[in-house]
């Protein structure tokens, strides 16, 4: 299955046996990305499935994943290519007595002593392969605009090597958790995708999918509990999908057949990691109110 002519039936079919719940908002834009061979630029908070937009990519075509973490001072050596000078040293020092200059040049800056960082490595690779740039937000504008190029054409330009094309345009995943504005530049060369964090409704079927052991019960409450933790409470950090599916393993570990404030106690380490977070929790809510403020909204539900 090629990502160029899948269908949206087979990419939806795809993201549900890789255990991505997704709809039509997320679909068709990811869709539309492969089908014009476009980046997609993922925008959301942290927590709410970017990322792993990019690794089902990989599951369903079968493909390598090349990731790019970006961060603030990341350059273009670190994330195209550098030369290997340790190994350059040791040839000049091996060559040096029975080669011209020129010569001793024009081989240590052959390809066999380039290191591909991870843009070249996605652009020389043998096959298609799922491109993540990670949190391109915490780089700087002018890494930004050096990107312009390898998204445009697909093409990199190495002074020492000429120009080199893209064997097989990369399926290329942009994530931003919003730190700063893209440039509209960046912008227009990508397919636009918005994440928000799912309805409790949504992340049920995740719970459920990615935690088979919890019951019904159990999904529902730890959903409704995420519900009012993310848009009740003024938290620094919301609890993401991922810290979610670690309160449901960790209450299955405890055979929790429901949520009690005991097991709230517990777990809610798993959920919030600054102490400003616990402190706001503590003294808004608590153990005992949250899940009474669940018990109540799953009456409502029922």
């Amino acid at each position: 299955m090629q990502p160029d002519k899948i269908t949206i039936e087979q990419l939806r079919t795809g993201f549900e046996k890789n255990g991505y719940i997704a709809e039509d908002e997320i679909t068709v834009p990811v869709y539309l990305a492969l089908r014009l061979e476009k980046p997609i630029l993922i925008t959301g908070a942290p927590g709410v499935g970017k990322t792993e937009i990019a690794k089902v990519l990989s599951g369903v075509f079968g493909t390598d994943l090349i990731r790019l973490q970006c961060y603030e001072g990341l350059d273009e050596n670190k994330a195209l290519y550098e030369w290997n000078y340790q190994r350059q040293l040791i040839k000049i020092q091996l060559i040096r007595e029975s080669a011209s200059n020129d010569a001793v040049e024009q081989d240590l800056f052959s390809p066999g002593y380039l290191l591909e960082r991870p843009l070249l490595k996605a652009i020389q690779a043998p096959k298609k392969v799922v491109l993540l740039i990670d949190e391109i937000d915490k780089t700087d504008e002018e890494f930004e605009a050096f990107l312009f190029e390898v998204l445009s054409d697909f093409q990199v330009s190495i002074p020492e090597l000429g120009t080199i094309k893209s064997r097989h345009i990369p399926m290329v995943v942009l994530t931003n958790n919003g730190e700063r504005e893209l440039s509209d530049g960046l912008k227009r060369r990508c397919v636009f995708l918005y994440i928000d964090f799912p309805s409790v409704e949504k992340e049920i079927r995740i719970i459920r999918v990615k935690v088979p052991e919890a019951g019904e019960r159990l999904a529902e409450e730890v959903a409704l509990a995420m519900s009012y933790m993310r848009h009740s409470l003024d938290l620094k950090k919301k609890p993401s999908i991922s810290e979610a599916l670690d309160l449901a393993h960790a209450l299955v570990l405890y055979g929790a057949a429901r949520l009690e404030p005991e097991w709230v106690q517990k777990t809610i380490n798993l959920l919030l990691k600054d102490k400003e977070d616990l402190d706001l929790f503590n003294s808004k809510v608590g153990p005992a109110g949250l899940v009474e403020i669940v018990r109540s909204e799953e009456s409502k539900r029922h």
